[in-house]
């Protein structure tokens, strides 16, 4: 059941001879069973569990709750598997009381749960969970953010459980403020749990861990912010086989490890490079977007793109180098891979299979949103439900309806230095998208530089709004102001939406 491990070593002075002797026991337990790692998580106790979509979740641990059947949970996680895998299976369960994760994604039942009044579910910007959680590891209580600030984050109200009739019955507080060198932040609170779940690639048998690929995710922070850390590995090696500047979390965060094999990984978003995509492209709308998009992209630069026309615009890429990076903790993002080449450990933001380009690197969560916040990132394109005249941005939560969470959007938005391209069909069924002012819960406020849809290309210039520089074959400056609630200027030098060129 348990193996308690002492590495014994001397330590050589001048000529050879002993100087000291150093014998050090580690406190790490190599449990043989899952229920016995379990053995002290209680109803009611708050979990971190790591893990990004499906990509380095915790399978046998989670499966062990499962089974032990412990309820009233509180599972801090960036979302929450799917609806019949990872936490979903909690969720089926009814054993979850209250979520801390920043998107609830595809998971129907938990965005069922949560609209019904079942669930609770504190929906929080992605960077800003992987702060909070890295804070309680190291001790530091709250930290300033400029993430959310203006937002419902911000101000408070947003919905954290809904009543049978669709009402809320508890709504998320306001946060402090305050304002350093101009710029506006907001005070988050650390994350500390009763229990830290992670899933390591390694272990070594003084319970230093290592992981494997995109793997890392969310797992680094969690792992110092539990009270007790109890890690699934896939194999255990001896001391020294991991050599020292490989190891992610050093054993003084690990207090158990399970070990185990066969692991099933599933690939939530499988997806494959496919042939002569360029030539697939027609005149639809969506196409005139994804063109004029990929023009947005310059020599030198690191980009973030969201799923979708964002990421498709990559695929014109030509003649320049642009360095891709992905929220999950991937700097260097490469194509799709070929059928047979995909990697379960290896996955975008959107969860898609992707490969990493020579020259790549890989990192935690919170290492990624580090670059993000600190404006290391020079563009980031990403889709929009609504724009407002001021460069106001909503994109993720229709209230009462839909509720996908932010994911790294605000995150992303709100980093200083960083160009914000929206890219979006200019209607949703005859409704206006670019309107005076949001009519949904704000991603960002005055954070976006750039409007791109079929129809046209607007500016947002600060002061004067809106101003239109392209506009699209077949449109007129007045069909165009038909098409948009807001008010805007016309450049004096209008000129016809372009298009990248594709050979």
């Amino acid at each position: 059941m348990l193996r308690t491990l002492v590495v014994g070593k001397q330590i050589l002075g001048a000529a050879g001879k002993r100087a000291i002797s150093v014998s050090s026991a580690l406190s790490a337990e190599f449990c043989e069973d899952v229920d016995y790692a379990l053995r002290d998580v209680k109803d009611g106790h708050k979990l971190l569990v790591g893990g990004f979509g499906l990509c380095g979740i915790p399978e046998y641990l989670i499966a062990g709750l499962v089974e032990k059947g412990v309820k009233d949970l509180t599972c801090v996680s960036n979302n929450a598997g799917v609806d019949d895998f990872g936490l979903g299976l909690l969720l089926q369960n009814r054993q979850i009381k209250r979520m801390i994760s920043s998107y609830v994604g595809e998971n129907a039942e938990f965005e069922r749960q949560f609209l019904s009044g079942e669930l609770e579910v504190e929906l929080t910007p992605q960077g800003t969970l992987a702060e909070r959680i890295r804070a309680g590891g190291a001790g530091v209580p709250a930290f300033y953010t400029p993430t959310g600030y203006g937002t419902l984050v911000h101000r408070g109200g947003s919905p954290i459980k809904y009543n049978p009739d669709g009402t809320i019955a508890i709504q998320s507080q306001p946060r402090e403020e305050r304002n350093f060198n101009g710029r506006n932040y907001i005070m988050e609170e650390a994350i500390l749990g009763d229990f830290s779940l992670v899933k390591a690639h390694k272990a070594d048998e003084a319970g230093n861990l290592t992981f494997r690929m995109a793997a890392n995710n969310f797992n680094q922070p969690m792992a110092t912010a539990g009270r007790i850390t109890i890690a699934e590995v896939e194999e255990v090696v001896p001391v020294g086989a991991i050599p020292a500047e490989d190891v992610h979390v050093p054993c003084i965060f690990v207090d158990r490890i399970i070990t185990r094999t066969g692991h099933e990984k599933r690939i939530e978003k499988l997806t494959l490079q496919k042939e002569d995509a360029g030539s697939q492209l027609s005149d639809s709308p969506k196409d005139r977007i994804i063109r004029r998009a990929a023009l947005e992209f310059t020599d030198g630069m690191f980009a973030n793109l969201g799923i979708g026309i964002p990421m498709m615009a990559a695929n014109y890429i030509s003649g320049i180098t642009v360095t891709l990076q992905s929220e999950n903790g991937i700097l260097g993002l490469g194509p799709f891979p070929r059928a047979g080449q995909q990697d379960p450990d290896l996955i975008n933001a959107g969860k898609q299979t992707v490969t990493i380009l020579p020259g790549s690197s890989l990192f935690s969560s919170d290492v990624s949103f580090g670059m993000i916040r600190g404006g290391h990132v020079d563009l980031t394109m990403l889709g929009g439900l609504q724009v407002s005249a001021r460069g106001d941005l909503a994109n993720w939560m229709i209230p009462g309806k839909m509720v996908k969470g932010m994911g790294g959007a605000m995150d992303l938005v709100g980093s200083p230095g960083t160009k914000v391209v929206v890219t979006m069909e200019h209607t949703a069924r005859g409704a206006h998208k670019i309107l005076p002012d949001c009519t949904l819960p704000l991603t960002g406020t005055q954070v976006v530089d750039k409007i791109i849809t079929e129809k046209c290309v607007f500016d947002v210039v600060k002061d004067v709004g809106l101003v239109v520089t392209e506009i699209a074959d077949g449109e007129t400056l007045d069909t165009l102001k038909l098409a948009t609630a807001a008010s805007f200027e016309v450049s004096p030098e209008l000129k016809p939406l372009q298009q990248i060129k594709i050979s």
